[in-house]
């Protein structure tokens, strides 16, 4: 159980709050590149709580802004992005990537405020597809972090972006708890590929939660037989990252960024890659259209359903969420363990179902929540300590220790998973696993 002062600590991110805060101290990837081409409409984006806009200008480079005009408060996302920057439809102030005001055509040559007058703008980086925006105090950002699955070739990932209507930390901590996924994702048959799963034969795991300088590795073990042990080891890493083990039918990573867009909304990039080849044709194509009718793990093209430009990430919201029950159907109950039509759809209706922001005190608590209490601890000991004495976590600046993944290995019935698996869980980019998932 969460007390409720210690949830509401962890899940309000706006300006000035003490999550918002931590949250800042790190690189937000927010868009992908294909959504801002140079010239083209403005993209209305929400981070931590604050209204922006992202453009790509005519050299190609990317900003993020408010997306109010500073003259009388215009939208900036009806500017016209032209040779060089944003120009108001309202009066015609123009501004650069960089937030500065170039233009004034209504007032003096002269006049002074064209020095004094900017939007506040926000620091960004492109890197493999990805735009990400840094929020935060340094004058100087740091490096963005070497997150293995942004650096890999194009060809060897699949990455996709959606709207899930809760809070943040609900949405992660459902990817950090590997004991619900033979059982949500499951069919009343048994006849699935699921319910073949190595982790489907021992539904009652035991799990060790080891912190390392990124975040945590939560390891649940499973009994494959008198002598053998199956282990898969998820990551959680600072400040919203988790990261999945690969499964036999499937030899690929995967992952989520669970991005704050404000109190009861998150963005949820997720991610999926192998380090060392392109990803198979079907296997991408499965991602992009589900099979079947159904979802995967990833939002396929056919589940949106678009909004006005005014929206934040207006192209990113699902047709699939609480009000239309995620696509719940009773027939599909009588088959699969979950009544709805994919898999991130049956974790999106546990996660955010109920409310997008859940009383956690009313919660009970097991064994297989383990990695879930120690997330929940060690973030809260940060933003306390990041409130209290203004002292940063460590995994801030560390950003070559992002360089882990997850891992699902066999081992000795008694064997040392962290012995065993500790050159597995060591990420670089062309590695292949160096074991049988």
């Amino acid at each position: 159980m969460l007390k409720h002062e210690d949830n509401e600590l962890l899940v309000r991110v706006g300006p000035k709050t003490a999550m918002g805060e931590l949250m800042r101290l790190y690189w937000l990837p927010f868009l992908l590149s294909k959504d801002v081409p140079a010239n083209g409409q403005p993209y209305r984006v929400r981070l931590l709580g604050e209204d922006l806009v992202a453009f790509r200008d005519s050299e190609g480079r990317v900003g993020l802004v408010d997306q109010a005009c500073p003259h009388r408060g215009a939208p900036l996302v009806f500017a016209r992005n032209e040779e060089g920057g944003l120009r108001c439809i309202y009066h015609g102030w123009k501004f650069s990537v960089d937030g500065r005001c170039h233009d004034m055509p209504a007032e003096p040559e002269n006049t002074p405020m064209l020095n004094r007058v900017c939007v506040k703008a926000y620091s960004v980086r492109e890197r493999n597809g990805v735009l990400w925006a840094y929020m935060g105090p340094d004058e100087t950002p740091p490096e963005l972090p070497a997150m293995e699955w942004n650096m890999v070739p194009p060809e060897n990932v699949h990455v996709s972006m959606r709207i899930q209507e809760c809070n943040w930390l609900q949405a992660l901590e459902g990817e950090i708890d590997s004991a619900h996924a033979a059982m949500l994702h499951g069919r009343v048959d048994s006849g699935g590929s699921i319910d073949q799963w190595k982790q489907a034969a021992d539904l009652a795991p035991k799990f060790e939660v080891v912190q390392h300088d990124a975040g945590l590795h939560i390891a649940a073990r499973r009994k494959l037989d008198e002598d053998k042990s199956y282990v898969r080891v998820n990551q959680f890493l600072m400040p919203f990252w988790t990261l999945v083990p690969p499964f036999s039918q499937y030899p690929e990573l995967s992952g989520h960024a669970w991005v704050p867009i404000d109190d009861e909304h998150t963005l949820c990039i997720m991610f999926s890659y192998h380090p060392a080849q392109p990803l198979y044709e079907k296997t991408r194509s499965l991602f992009e259209a589900g099979h079947g009718g159904r979802e995967t793990g990833h939002a396929s093209l056919n589940s949106f359903e678009p909004k006005p430009i005014t929206h934040p990430y207006y192209n990113y919201w699902s047709k699939y969420n609480r009000e239309n029950a995620y696509g719940y159907s009773p027939d599909l109950a009588r088959k699969y363990n979950a009544g709805m039509p994919g898999l991130w759809l049956q974790d999106a209706a546990c996660q955010s179902g109920v409310s997008p922001i859940y009383d956690r005190s009313k919660e009970n608590l097991g064994v297989s929540d383990s990695g879930v209490a120690r997330t929940r601890r060690m973030l809260l000991a940060a933003v306390k300590q990041l409130a209290a004495e203004g002292a940063r976590p460590p995994s801030a600046g560390l950003q070559q220790k992002y360089l882990v993944r997850a891992i699902s290995i066999t081992i000795p019935k008694d064997g040392d998973w962290a012995a065993e698996g500790g050159e597995f869980m060591r990420a670089e980019p062309g590695k292949d696993f160096g074991y049988a998932p």
